[in-house]
C-alpha cells in the first residue's frame, strides 16, 4: 500500500520537526520544504495529498505562496492546513483568505493533527 504524501513547509524547528514526526507516525510520507517559493513547483511535481504550512518565514510571505498554490489548476485541489503562533493574527487571516482549509495555532497543529487531516481530506 502506498503511503500518502504530505508537504510540510516550515522554517522553525518547533513545531516543524514535531509535525514531521507526527505525520510519519500517522503513516504519511513527508517532504519538508523551507522555501515558500518552491511550494507550487514541488506540489505540481510531487502531487501531495495535503500541504501543511508554517506561516512564519524569514524568506517570503507564505500566504502569497499558498495563494499561488490555490490559483494553479494542477494544485488548487490540494487541502492546506496552515499554522502560526497565537500572536500572528494577521498571518492567519491572510492564509485563510489565500485558501487554507484550516488555520490553527502552533500547539493545535501537533495536538490535533489527526483530526485536522481527517477534516481537510473529507470529500464533500
Amino acid at each position: 500500500m502506498t503511503q500518502p504524501l504530505a508537504l510540510v513547509l516550515y522554517e522553525k524547528l518547533l513545531p516543524g520537526t514535531q509535525l514531521v514526526n507526527r505525520l510519519q507516525d500517522l503513516k504519511y510520507r513527508v517532504r519538508a520544504l523551507t522555501d515558500p517559493a518552491a511550494l507550487v513547483s514541488c506540489a505540481r511535481q510531487e502531487k501531495p495529498m495535503v500541504v501543511l504550512a508554517d506561516l512564519v518565514s524569514s524568506r517570503q510571505n507564505v500566504s502569497q505562496a499558498l495563494a499561488r498554490l490555490k490559483q494553479e489548476r494542477d494544485t488548487q485541489h490540494i487541502p492546506v492546513i496552515a499554522f502560526a503562533p497565537d500572536d500572528a493574527a494577521d498571518s492567519r487571516a491572510a492564509a485563510s483568505q489565500a485558501g487554507a482549509a484550516f488555520v490553527v495555532s502552533d500547539a493545535a497543529i501537533v495536538n490535533h493533527l489527526a483530526q485536522l487531516l481527517e477534516q481537510a481530506l473529507a470529500i464533500e
